[in-house]
This record gives C-alpha cells, sequence and structure tokens, in this order.
C-alpha cells in the first residue's frame, strides 16, 4: 500500500481515508504503549510443546479475512504469530495458533492502538513481528493526526517472553536518509558464517533493515532501499537503491516499490517486493544476490524484467501481493503468505475496500534453485475449522 504526499494525487484522497481514521485510540504516555485488553476474552498460557512437529494439514483460503500485509513469524516456541493491517488503520493486532490453519479461528488480541493525536495517529500500516536478541519488535508505518500522508517507520519493542503480556515500547521512528513518504520495513541477517566472511565486517555479521521510501527528486512513489543496522532502531553507513519501478508492470496506477521481504536457500538472498496500485493490479517482483556478495552493492543484485506473482481470472484471485514466507508444520516446506482480492472491480479508492485476506500456499522450487510461485490458489471449496 503506497501513497505518497510529495506526489500529485486525486484532491479527494486523503478526505476518503479520514473517516476510517476516526476510531477510538488509546492513549500512549510518554512514548509508551501498555499492551492492550484483548477484544474477545483469551487466555494465552503456552501450552507444553509438542512431542513431534504435526503435521500440516491443506491449507484453507482465505486463512484470515480482512487483514492485509499479512506476517506470520514460527517461533521456537512452537507457535506461528500472525499480524497484519487491519481496516481500520488504528491499531495493530495479534494472533497465535500451533499450526497454520489455526490461525484463522485463533482469538485476536490488540496489542498497540494509534494514538489520538500526534504521531502514530493514523495510517497503521504493514506490522511486522520479529524476535531478535530475547525480545519481541514490531516494526510498522504511521503517520500523524494532522497530515496522515507524513507516513514514516517506526519500532516497538516487548521484553516480555509472551508478546500478548509485558509492555510495548515505542522506540521511535528509524530514521532514514530523507524526511519523506517511507513504510514496509522488514530486517534480515546473513547465516554468521557467511556474513563474517566477508572483508571488513565484524564476526558477529550484519543486520540489515530494507523498506520503500520515496526519494526526492525522483518521478516515483516508492523504491526499495537497504542500510545496515547499528542497533534494532537505527540504521548506520550507506542506505542503497535496491529497486526503483521502471517496467510496465511496475507503473500501473503508481509508480511503486514496496513490502519487502527477504528468503534465503540455495546460496542465494531472494528480495521479494510488490508494485503498482493496490487493485488488481498489484504483483510481485523478484530481486537476487549470492548470498556470499556484498549485498550493499547494487549490482549484487538482479530483477526480474517480469512479475514472479500475478492477478489469475482461472482462480478468481486479484492483486496478490505484500508477501511474506514461513515454514510449514514439517519444518521443511516453505510456504508463501500473502493478501488478494476475490474480486477485480472495486468502487473508489483500493485503500477503502477492506477486502484483501490473507491467503497461504506452498512455494514451490525450480530446478535452477530458484522460487517457483506458481498462482495465487483458488479459494478451498469448503471452508471448516483448523
Amino acid at each position: 500500500m503506497s501513497r505518497d504526499p510529495d506526489l500529485p494525487e486525486a484532491p479527494n484522497r486523503r478526505l476518503m481515508l479520514k473517516s476510517a481514521l476516526a476510531a477510538g485510540a488509546l492513549t500512549a504516555v510518554s512514548g509508551v504503549a501498555e499492551a492492550a485488553t484483548p477484544a474477545t476474552p483469551t487466555t494465552h498460557a503456552t501450552p507444553a510443546a509438542p512431542a513431534e512437529a504435526p503435521k500440516a494439514a491443506p491449507y484453507v483460503n482465505p486463512l484470515v479475512k480482512q487483514r492485509a500485509d499479512p506476517h506470520i513469524h514460527r517461533h521456537t516456541d512452537g507457535f506461528y504469530y500472525f499480524t497484519a493491517t487491519v481496516p481500520e488503520y488504528d491499531r495493530i493486532i495479534l494472533r497465535r495458533s500451533r499450526t497454520i490453519n489455526g490461525l484463522t479461528t485463533a482469538a485476536e488480541s490488540v496489542i498497540w492502538r494509534a494514538h489520538p493525536t500526534g504521531d502514530m495517529a493514523a495510517h497503521i500500516w504493514a506490522p511486522e513481528l520479529h524476535r531478535i536478541g530475547g525480545k519481541w519488535y514490531i516494526y510498522f508505518a504511521s503517520a500523524p493526526s494532522e497530515d496522515v500522508w507524513k507516513i514514516r517507520i517506526w519500532v516497538l519493542e516487548n521484553s516480555n517472553p509472551n508478546p500478548f503480556k509485558g509492555t510495548w515500547v515505542e522506540k521511535g521512528q528509524i530514521k532514514t536518509a530523507w524526511e519523506t513518504f517511507s513504510l514496509d520495513a522488514t530486517t534480515f541477517t546473513l547465516p554468521q558464517a557467511l556474513d563474517s566472511a566477508r572483508a571488513g565486517e565484524t564476526p558477529t555479521g550484519t543486520r540489515y533493515l530494507a523498506w520503500a521510501q520515496h526519494e526526492p527528486g525522483m518521478d516515483n512513489n516508492t523504491a526499495v532501499w537497504l542500510s545496515a543496522m547499528v542497533n534494532l532502531w537505527t540504521l548506520t553507513g550507506p542506505q542503497i537503491r535496491l529497486s526503483t519501478p521502471e517496467y510496465d508492470w511496475e507503473c500501473v496506477g503508481f509508480k511503486v516499490n514496496e513490502g519487502p521481504y527477504v528468503l534465503q536457500r540455495n546460496g542465494r538472498v531472494f528480495l521479494t517486493y510488490s508494485a503498482s496500485a493496490t487493485d488488481h493490479h498489484y504483483c510481485i517482483g523478484l530481486l537476487t544476490a549470492d548470498a556470499d556478495s556484498d549485498l550493499m552493492d547494487p549490482a549484487s543484485w538482479s530483477k526480474s524484467p517480469t512479475p514472479v506473482f500475478t492477478s489469475n481470472d482461472t482462480t478468481k484471485q486479484y492483486g496478490p501481493g505484500h508477501n511474506c514466507f514461513t515454514v510449514a508444520e514439517d519444518g521443511r516446506t516453505d510456504v508463501l503468505v500473502y493478501h488478494a482480492r476475490q474480486y477485480k472491480e472495486i468502487t473508489g479508492d483500493p485503500l477503502n475496500d477492506p477486502n484483501r485476506h490473507t491467503r497461504v500456499q506452498k512455494l514451490g522450487w525450480k530446478p535452477d534453485g530458484t522460487p517457483d510461485f506458481g498462482v495465487p490458489v483458488a479459494d478451498t471449496a469448503t471452508t471448516g475449522g483448523a
């Protein structure tokens, strides 16, 4: 989901979203937001770990309705943790389940709400949950109440082992090279053995942040950027542009590269991103680099000239994008997580249409070791409990 206040847009675009942003918000005091009480009473006690990983049932799609920009984190405690953008753009939610299918019916808790005024009050978009260094972190985008398109990247931290408990501390905005429209942050590291072998780097390895941002003077909405991090909310060193919209399929409606996410397999680093407007033209592109290359050198990355995942009239899935990856219950099978709509025609701004549903499917692999995305699968014929 990309909009850039520095670029021309329809004059009523801001007005169309303000009504959705008027939902109630939880007051944050001194930069600290307490974990919210779940809307639905639920118990979050962690069950004993199973003796062996459960077998994965066929996936039920849509997995979670009206949840866009999904992120699923499979943690060492045996749970899948799910967060995503809600249609009201006013809060961050969290679910968990022992199985991927179980996320459909898992209780949903509100763990943080938008501020009533000021910073972090509008357009709460694309949260990602990560467990790093014994703490939980959420990267998300938001804007101040007085300028709802002044969207920037922010970070929350929780030191409690259970992310449904404890306090979500607001660590602040991630400062990039420019104060411009920026969103969709994700973080990753290379395996230490590879990373530390590269000249000039410390043996502890490098943590990276990839995100989308508008570059001043460029005729686009957003490009994909990469930087090393000095800590979980601070960038260091150069910030390099990995990809900018250049092909026709990246420039429909809006010139957008956004929603980056990394998958490391077969000696390579694959970075997916989403392109074009958030209607049925939305699709996924792919960047590739060798894992032992210098990721901070743009020449290390190659870009697919065609999208790798697009709308499909046969399966009736439209606008697949803003993906992440997880691993199935067997611990081996890669799973593609994304959102899509079940119809093509949309009245008004696609950002006002709530029906971007979270979907999952098995990710295949080609003989050359590159990912095979296939097509977005059709809805499950008969839905039932997970």
